[in-house]
């Protein structure tokens, strides 16, 4: 015969600390599955569209037959060797980049310095300098992106520190994006944030922290 059984439950204010951080623990494997890292992609769109960098898409199936284009951004993290962001795309100038992005992102340092590398090496190759940007292995981080260079010039060629120049700034935008989405989510991950989900959540738990379907 089937028994019923009654169990305590607690919010996470009423827990001790020690059961405090087994729920915390349980909602960061648990609660962070949503995307979100969309604002932070959706803004690194911002970014490359200011810069020139045209991302390239895959087109996804929605429910009801619909499409939509979602950008070739990839990214794993945050603790192991080979963890980074990559994504594909092709760059060419883009007059005032350098203006523009200190309008989107007035403290972002970084960005600047990007944004004036490519200036500068576009201007001694008189604006003509393009690039291919792919993901190539099983990895995502700035070095598993193959940049190929071109100049749009008749019978010129690209020199090889410009072709360098190019592609390290490209990757430094792809350690831009790891570094923003690592700060994402170590602020989303921090007991402040945590804690505050589960209490807007109105999530229980046993006395020892462990919450489980049947406390849904």
């Amino acid at each position: 015969m089937p028994e019923i059984m009654e169990i305590a439950t607690y919010r996470l204010a009423e827990l001790d600390e020690s059961a405090k951080e087994t729920a915390r623990n349980w909602y960061r494997e648990n609660g962070l599955c949503y995307e979100w890292h969309d604002a932070a992609f959706d803004d690194f769109e911002q970014v490359c569209d200011i810069l020139g960098i045209s991302l390239k898409t895959n087109i996804v199936r929605l429910y009801g037959g619909r499409t939509r284009s979602e950008p070739r951004i990839y990214f794993t993290g945050f603790w192991n060797q080979g963890d980074g962001a990559s994504y594909e795309a092709v760059y060419s100038y883009a007059k005032g980049a350098h203006r523009r992005i200190r309008e989107h992102a007035p403290l972002s340092t970084e960005l600047h310095r990007i944004a004036d590398v490519l200036r500068d090496v576009q201007r001694r190759n008189f604006y003509q300098l393009s690039a291919n940007v792919s993901h190539r292995g099983r990895y995502y981080h700035e070095y598993s992106m193959t940049i190929s260079v071109e100049r749009d010039g008749p019978c010129q060629d690209v020199s090889a520190d410009s072709e360098e120049t190019i592609a390290q700034a490209l990757r430094d935008l792809a350690c831009w994006l790891y570094d923003r989405l690592r700060c994402e989510y170590e602020y989303l991950s921090s007991d402040e944030a945590v804690d505050s989900d589960i209490c807007a959540n109105d999530y229980k738990f046993t006395a020892t922290g462990r919450r489980s379907v049947s406390l849904e």
